[in-house]
């Protein structure tokens, strides 16, 4: 016979916890509703807990995030990034800063078409046909001369107001400054930075010059210019969607946006190229560091507003930085339209088409950014107001240019692109004396000849406005190369697979 039912079901009824267990099952089993015997409290140390704290970072012990829980900001970790973002930068640009140390040397160095007639003289010129006609009357006074008859003393080279021997040539060894490396021999970055490298007064060291000033220029772009686009476009996109027809969006922003970033951090640009190009003797010395450099220039060269909207420094920057944001946004395409790659090319549907393109860009963006940039450099070098002349490791024109459109002038007119200067042939050298032993007029008359037929660089200054193109072109195919051999990761991307 059935015992009696209960009166009702609610006293046996448990509500199930919705909260997670960690304990194992065995425990789980101990604790059922119904059974009166207590389990266990799970400790620390018992080997069925999971661990709920991820893996830390590697580097540096930094994680992912960093908030890692509701406490707030980590500063440690906070500071950790910043630090090893810093380093990361700094190490990546002394990779490059020898290249750019050669580059910038060959770009502001002045080589004029006669380096041995850089003050000429019209009272010292001789005729040439003259000595050469005259040779056989030379010879008979020489001839009947008398030997015991005291010489005329030659006349003193003109010096100047110190007593120095003012400098006729820029190949006169004896008159040639210490510190400044002969002009014209290097003829492209990698022969400049050797020459840099062996020249007694500066050393391989010296390659890393302006190097701070550098790491903290990129890594103030980096952070500088994405902040104002995104200003710009909060600002600027209720108004308008600043997008051309089709839906392309436009680049007006991006380049608004680099052109201000380079804008604001022209004057270390400035300090930059000054700590380049300068000696590095101690005694020669302009500046001691990148804070000398640009406390010196603000005092001496009239304060911001000089360093800013002076017109030999404002109207370079904005030609420079314009075409470096403009050329890596509009040329792929153009190129790629025009060899007949497509107008519709992108780097998720057409990768390979896409680097082509970028590959392409890169060389035509060389030819039209490296002339400004040359010109750029140039007038950063010149010194105004009350600040002392820049004394540099390489030639720079003794005259200061009037603007950009007076140094595009000069550099093309004045200046040869031939190097490196091949040195003075011993024949050259007899050229302004007798004719002696066995040397005939015809033999003569043919040097000059010879000398005549000489290469149109030699009369144009067009190379001295492309230096380092071949540093730029090598470097936009090592890319190149280095984007083939990596791949992408998305799965749409064929040409990766191969």
């Amino acid at each position: 016979m059935a015992g009696p039912a209960p009166a009702s079901l609610r006293d046996l009824y448990a509500t199930p916890s919705t909260a997670w267990s960690f304990v194992p099952p065995s425990l789980s089993q101990d604790s059922a509703p119904g059974n009166n015997s207590h389990s266990p409290i799970a400790g620390p140390s018992s080997s069925g807990q999971w661990a709920t704290r991820t893996a830390p970072n590697p580097l540096f012990d930094l994680s992912s995030s960093l908030s890692g829980d509701d406490s707030g900001l980590d500063i440690t970790s906070l500071a950790q990034e910043l630090l090893v973002a810093a380093f990361y930068q700094y190490a990546t640009t002394a990779i490059a800063q020898p290249w750019e140390v050669g580059k910038t040397l060959l770009q502001v160095q002045w080589v004029p078409r006669d380096p041995r007639d850089i003050s000429p003289d019209p009272a010292a010129e001789v005729d040439d046909e003259g000595e050469l006609s005259d040779s056989s009357s030379i010879e008979n006074d020489s001839y009947f001369a008398d030997p015991t008859a005291e010489k005329p003393p030659r006349p003193p080279r003109p010096a100047d107001e110190g007593g120095y021997i003012i400098r006729q040539s820029l190949l006169e060894e004896g008159t040639q400054p210490e510190y400044v490396i002969p002009v014209g021999s290097a003829d492209g970055t990698w022969a400049m930075m050797k020459r840099v490298g062996r020249f007694r007064a500066e050393g391989w060291l010296a390659l890393w010059k302006g190097l701070l000033t550098s790491a903290v220029t990129s890594g103030l772009s980096a952070v500088l210019q994405p902040a104002i686009y995104s200003l710009l476009q909060s600002t600027f996109s209720p108004f308008s969607p600043y997008s051309y027809p089709g839906g392309t969006p436009s680049v007006l922003l991006p380049v608004a946006s680099q052109v201000l970033a380079g804008f604001i951090l022209s004057p270390l640009e400035l300090v930059r190229t000054r700590l380049i190009v300068q000696s590095s003797v101690p005694r020669h010395r302009t500046y001691s560091g990148p804070i000398d450099a640009l406390r010196q220039i603000l005092a001496h060269e009239g304060g911001l507003r000089g360093v800013y909207l002076h017109p030999h420094l404002l109207i370079p920057t904005l030609f420079d930085c314009t075409l470096r944001a403009l050329i890596p946004l509009t040329l792929p395409g153009l190129v790629a339209s025009y060899v007949g790659l497509g107008s519709n090319i992108s780097p998720e549907t057409t990768p390979m088409q896409w680097q082509i393109a970028q590959l392409l860009g890169t060389a035509v963006g060389c030819f039209i950014i490296l002339p400004f940039e040359t010109v750029r450099r140039r007038l950063q070098v010149q010194v105004r107001g009350t600040a002392r002349p820049l004394k540099a490791c390489v030639e720079l024109r003794p005259a200061p240019y009037n603007g950009m459109v007076d140094a595009f002038w000069h550099i093309l007119t004045e200046e040869r692109s031939d190097l490196p200067l091949k040195p003075v042939s011993p024949k050259r050298k007899r050229r302004r004396s007798s004719v002696k032993g066995k040397e005939t007029a015809r033999e003569v008359e043919a040097e000059y000849v010879e000398e005549e037929h000489e290469s149109w660089l030699k009369h144009s200054g067009i190379g001295q406005l492309f230096r380092g193109l071949n540093m730029r072109l090598g470097a936009g195919a090592l890319v190149f190369v280095l984007a083939l051999m990596s791949g992408s990761d998305e799965a749409d991307a064929g040409w990766a697979e191969l």
